[in-house]
Formats: structure tokens, C-alpha cells, sequence
């Protein structure tokens, strides 16, 4: 059977997308320049939280929307790989969290006796922690369930994308850059070091929005997430021995358990910045129907899927 649409891209975006759609009755086809276990979102940390992403207005709707999905699917938490997770976001106050927070069943100041080191304030919640292979998969066994396919193929141009079928979702991320072509997309390195859980069982993040040096630390069921970085316009991939060093360094300041954790694993991913993103429609020659998908920044995991349902809303507009 022939595709009705083409989804470019198999992170996060791209295969929820494809599951909305192909669930909603239309005949989709992902295609997918590297494999869901290549690319950046199988490097994220995985925590629901607005991060290094714009316009808030919208950004509140989509993780609102996106926490009420994950919120169901932790009920099934071996095969979603979504776990409701309690912790603390270091630096941050309560009124200054922004419209998202209305999502939060659970949110209030952190107590002083609750707050490491030199911080002097603090939000503890309760929010959504992704281990992002086992969802991706996941997302692969709901797609495939629902009738769509995934082919290993990396398109030329939207045009192309538009010959193949007359629907076209554009969710390739950063590979948009070049793909559409924008300009406006760039990437924000990330670097983080996977250890030997100690005990942690809470998340703890402090990470102020323009910082290139972050700091947390993330239970994940396989070890102790360390991070991070935030590095604009880097587009290197190979873990930074130095860069490692500072991660841990910072880490143990306020989980002083992990300074001697084993090293299970470095990772590096490129965020796909953008000034805002860009989730709106366009015809392609020839008439094809593009929705694109794109520029999430560190918040892929976030806004997934209140972004897939307005980019399957732009399609059913046509």
C-alpha cells in the first residue's frame, strides 16, 4: 500500500509523530536517515522540563500536553520506559517556572534543609523521567502495530519526500539546517557521563538557561545520568576527556557519592536550536503538504507529544 505520508526523521519527534498519524488511520512511512538508536534523542537524559526551547506560550501547551501522555504511560513503565520521578530543580522558585507549571501535580519550594552546597533556593516536583532507548523502541512496536513502516533512506529534498507521497512531516531536527534549507537551526553540544548508580533515587538539575557548564544527575534503571554541557555551535561528537572530569566534578559537589561511581558510558548529542520552533505548514511544488516539525532544542523529550498532535491537526487541515 502506498504511503499517504512521509515522516522525515526517527528521534523522538519524528516517531511520535508517526505514531499519531498512522494510530489516527493514515498510512505512514518514517523515513530514516540513521537508526532511532543513532541519533540525538537516544543520548537525552530524558526529563520532562522545559529547557533551552521557545516560545514559552507554546512550549507551555505542548508539555503540558506531553506530561498528561507520559503521566499514562508510567502505569506501564517496563515497556514505555516513562517513570514519575521526584526531584529537585536547584536555583529555580516556584512562581518563576513559567505557564508550564500548571501541569504539576506536585510542586513546591524546596526546604533549606533540603538544599546542597551554596544554593539558597529550590523547586521540588514530580515529573516525568524517559529512559529514551526503551521508549524509542516502543515507539517503533506502536508504529509498526498501527500499519506504518520505517525505510533506512535519507532524503534529498522535501521535494523528493513530496513526490513519494502528498503529505510530508518534517521532523529531521538538526539535519533541517540543510535539508530545508534554515540556518536559523544550530547545534547546542551536550556532553554526559553514565555511572554506576550509588543509591540516587531522586533527580537533581541545575541548569540555568545560557549556561555552557550544567549540573545533573539523573536516575535512569541503567546507572546514574551525569551532565552536562552546553556548548552553542559545537558540532563534535567524541566525548571530551576534560569536559567528563568537569561533569563528575560538579556532580559530587552536591551527590558526593558519585566521585568514585564506575564509568559506564560517555555520551555527546547536538541539540537542534533554534530561535523558536517551528511547527506550521507549507506546499511544496508540485503540491505536496509539509508540516514541519523542527528546532526543539534541549526539550525533544518535553513537548513530543503536544507537538506531534498539532503537526497531525496542521495535516488534517489540508
Amino acid at each position: 500500500m502506498e504511503s499517504e505520508v512521509i515522516v522525515l526523521g526517527s528521534g523522538i519527534i519524528g516517531l511520535t509523530s508517526a505514531v499519531v498519524l498512522a494510530e489516527g488511520g493514515r498510512r505512514v512511512t518514517v523515513w530514516a536517515r540513521e537508526p532511532a538508536e543513532e541519533t540525538t534523542s537516544a543520548v537525552a537524559g530524558g526529563l520532562w522540563w522545559p529547557y533551552r526551547i521557545e516560545p514559552e506560550h507554546r512550549v507551555a501547551d505542548w508539555s503540558v500536553r506531553s506530561f498528561e501522555v507520559y503521566a499514562e504511560q508510567a502505569e506501564r513503565a517496563a515497556v514505555t520506559g516513562v517513570r514519575m520521578r521526584t526531584g529537585l530543580q536547584l536555583g529555580a522558585d516556584v512562581d518563576g517556572l513559567g505557564p508550564w507549571r500548571r501541569a504539576l501535580p506536585e510542586v513546591r519550594p524546596a526546604e533549606p534543609a533540603e538544599l546542597p552546597g551554596e544554593y539558597t533556593a529550590g523547586v521540588r516536583a514530580t515529573v516525568p523521567i524517559v529512559d529514551t532507548a526503551t521508549h524509542l523502541a516502543h515507539l517503533r512496536d506502536r508504529l509498526a502495530a498501527a500499519g506504518g513502516e520505517i525505510e533506512r533512506r535519507a532524503a534529498g529534498s522535501l521535494a523528493e519526500a513530496g513526490r513519494s507521497a502528498p503529505y510530508v512531516v518534517n521532523c529531521t531536527g538538526l539535519g533541517a539546517r540543510e535539508l530545508v534549507p534554515d540556518e536559523s537551526v544550530r547545534p547546542v553540544q551536550g556532553q554526559l557521563v553514565v555511572v554506576a548508580n550509588p543509591g540516587v533515587t531522586e533527580w537533581v538539575v541545575s541548569a540555568y538557561k545560557d549556561a555552557t557548564a550544567t549540573l545533573y544527575a539523573l536516575p535512569q534503571p541503567y546507572g546514574l545520568v551525569l551532565g552536562g554541557t552546553a556548548v552553542e555551535d559545537a558540532w563534535g561528537t567524541d566525548p571530551d576527556p576534560a569536559a567528563a572530569a568537569g561533569i563528575v566534578a560538579r556532580c559530587a559537589r552536591i551527590v558526593p557519592e558519585v566521585a568514585d561511581a564506575e564509568v559506564l558510558a560517555h555520551r555527546v548529542g547536538l541539540r537542534p536550536a533554534r530561535p523558536a520552533v517551528r511547527l506550521e505548514a507549507e506546499l511544496l511544488p508540485g503540491g505536496a503538504r509539509c508540516v514541519h516539525n523542527y528546532g526543539h532544542g534541549g526539550a525533544g523529550v518535553t513537548v513530543a507529544w503536544g507537538c506531534a498532535e498539532e503537526a497531525a491537526e496542521l495535516l488534517e487541515a489540508a
